[in-house]
């Protein structure tokens, strides 16, 4: 063979190589997605979260994978499922609230987490601070001091003459007892008095309402967030109509499943914004250099069927800077 011919023959080897790797499937990213709650209860957060990945050009079965765990409220089983989306190689997981960012991290720390709607990252010990997070967690907070105050101003307002006010709460969560503080110093300004209703568990619920002793000008304030309580919003709606109970949320979800008011953070467009952290963390980024955003927006949600279901007339006030009313 030639000197000329073995050239060409080199040549025409590394084309064909060239095509065959080009012509090779890049291998989809594949992502973790883990919920403290049920599939039909965190739909919309799914579809969000679904929606915010096409945005930017990541589409399911073709260039990202995503596997879905959900716990249904049982933080027990919160380690056992991390590890699962570990070990079918999640490059990165998403999950929300305080606890569940901790066991995940404890338990698969060495894999990026972007938290959505978490209580208190720095308190809770997540992230070092928000501007930098300085680990392997980053993300979304609700995060907000006066948040608490605010919806007990609002309820205030809702309910004339509002003079009780029933929390119900888990204790056991992290940051719980320094909320709980914060709420009974700002109802103490408003001249309200707090009633601890404890639900450690779904069974708990029901009782922790049943006990409550009912009379004119109490209203309910919910934990938030709680994905129990979240999980079972419905039975807790009910409940409360039932027992004629003005109601405060923290998510439009716990309204349009039949609760009067919620003020809060939007949670479906902080899961469509999670898909940027994701896609930075793809592109090369250390969730120890992504800031944590807070939100800079909240929604105040009322419904007035449940209003009149209640006996309450909604103030004009309230109806004004609402950013939607339900019939």
């Amino acid at each position: 063979m030639t000197r000329a011919a073995l050239l060409v023959g080199s040549a025409a080897l590394a084309l064909a190589a060239a095509g065959s790797l080009a012509q090779q499937p890049v291998r989809p990213h594949r992502i973790g997605l883990l919920m403290p709650s049920t599939p039909a209860a965190t739909a919309n957060l799914v579809a969000a979260f679904e929606a915010g990945l096409r945005d930017r050009g990541y589409i399911k079965g073709q260039n990202v994978t995503i596997d879905y765990r959900y716990s249904e409220g049982r933080i027990e089983i919160t380690a056992k499922l991390a590890k699962d989306l570990a070990e079918l190689g999640a490059e990165v997981i998403v999950t929300t609230t305080d606890p569940v960012v901790r066991t995940v991290r404890q338990h698969v720390g060495h894999i990026p987490i972007v938290m959505v709607n978490t209580s208190d990252p720095v308190g809770a010990g997540l992230v070092q601070s928000l501007a930098k997070p300085g680990g392997t967690v980053t993300g979304l907070t609700n995060f907000s001091p006066e948040i608490s105050a605010k919806r007990l101003e609002l309820l205030k307002e809702a309910v004339p003459g509002l003079s009780r006010v029933a929390y119900l709460w888990n204790p056991d969560l992290p940051g719980a007892i320094a909320v709980y503080r914060d709420i009974e110093s700002a109802a103490d300004k408003l001249g309200i008095r707090i009633e601890s209703a404890k639900a450690r568990s779904a069974g708990d619920i029901e009782r922790a309402l049943a006990a409550l002793h009912q009379g004119p000008k109490l209203a309910l304030l919910v934990q938030a967030p709680n994905p129990l309580l979240y999980t079972h919003r419905r039975e807790i709606a009910r409940h409360a109509t039932e027992k004629r109970l003005p109601t405060m949320f923290n998510r439009r979800e716990y309204v349009t499943a039949g609760g009067l008011m919620s003020y809060g953070p939007n949670v479906p467009e902080m899961y469509r914004r999670a898909a940027h952290f994701i896609d930075a963390i793809f592109a090369g980024a250390k969730p120890a250099d992504l800031p944590v955003e807070q939100p800079s927006q909240f929604e105040l949600t009322l419904s007035l069927k449940t209003a009149r279901s209640l006996g309450l007339e909604v103030p004009p006030t309230l109806l004004v800077r609402a950013s939607e009313v339900l019939e």
